[in-house]
């Protein structure tokens, strides 16, 4: 998957063809009754992001949208704008090269029916034609927490991606929403979300380990994040690699500077690298002139 471009005039069209306008609502957007099997994780082997002679470059991101009932906001305004905006920004001030993205719904799995939804990767418009079938169910549990997990838990271990398995280069793997993450998958809900046995609950600390091998992990706290100190929660967890963002409206503009200054650290550590593994001269050695 990941062919194409994506361009402006694909996204008017597609809203055109949507009839997408600033007054759309929630519902209108996303106007599916339940989960749609191709966006559904339950028995999916893998999903890929791979090179091509199109984009020999490829660069997975991922961007994980909470889609419980108090980021209904959130939803609407990704699909109104922030979509073509994080993209455009992406393509025209290429911090990476041909992204290839995938869209996550993330709900909980202790109480929805539909607690993740993935899509493939995609590098055109088909990213918002995906993005437009994603199930609202728009619940929750009200228990302090969102599955973001189990976001983790299929990055980890359902996503090949040749620009790390090929070229050392990690994919980037943005959570977005106002709550902190549960701090367990447990290995009833694995089988349940993903079809997978696993021998145990999985901790956020082993998820975040392992998914970490091939992703730069972010979240973008939003929303009224601290009534739920979702803040101080996500810090602990992440460190810097937490954004928090009173003006939803600012994701674009912030993943794209994410990703910027992700590579622009890792270009200097390759040097640093590359500079510390040159052989030393000896002091005794003679040059010739």
């Amino acid at each position: 998957m990941g062919g194409g471009k994506w361009t402006s005039s694909d996204w008017d069209s597609y809203k055109t063809s949507r009839g997408i306008t600033t007054h759309s609502t929630v519902r209108e957007l996303y106007a599916s009754s339940s989960i749609k099997k191709s966006l559904n994780p339950l028995g999916v082997k893998i999903r890929e992001s791979r090179d091509s002679d199109e984009h020999p470059n490829s660069s997975p991101i991922i961007l994980g949208l909470d889609v419980t009932g108090s980021m209904g906001y959130l939803a609407e305004e990704i699909a109104k704008t922030s979509l073509n905006e994080i993209i455009t920004s992406i393509y025209k001030e290429k911090p990476i090269e041909d992204p290839q993205i995938m869209i996550m719904a993330i709900g909980d799995a202790f109480s929805d029916s539909a607690p993740l939804q993935v899509s493939q990767f995609e590098s055109d418009i088909r990213i918002a034609e995906q993005l437009s079938d994603v199930y609202f169910e728009g619940c929750g549990g009200g228990n302090g927490g969102e599955s973001y997990l189990a976001a983790w838990y299929f990055a980890a271990r359902h996503t090949d991606i040749d620009s790390y398995e090929l070229h050392g280069r990690k994919g980037y793997l943005f959570t977005i929403g106002d709550e902190p993450d549960h701090k367990y998958l447990t290995k009833e809900q694995i089988k349940e979300i993903f079809g997978d046995d696993v021998g145990n609950d999985l901790t956020e600390k082993e998820l975040l380990e392992e998914v970490s091998e091939k992703y730069n992990v972010y979240h973008i706290c939003v929303g009224d994040y601290s009534w739920h100190n979702s803040d101080t929660k996500w810090k602990k967890v992440l460190g810097e690699r937490v954004t928090l963002l009173n003006d939803h409206t600012k994701i674009p503009k912030v993943i794209k500077e994410i990703i910027k200054l992700t590579e622009e650290n890792e270009e200097k550590n390759n040097t640093k690298k590359k500079v510390s593994s040159l052989p030393k001269k000896d002091d005794n050695e003679l040059v010739m002139m």
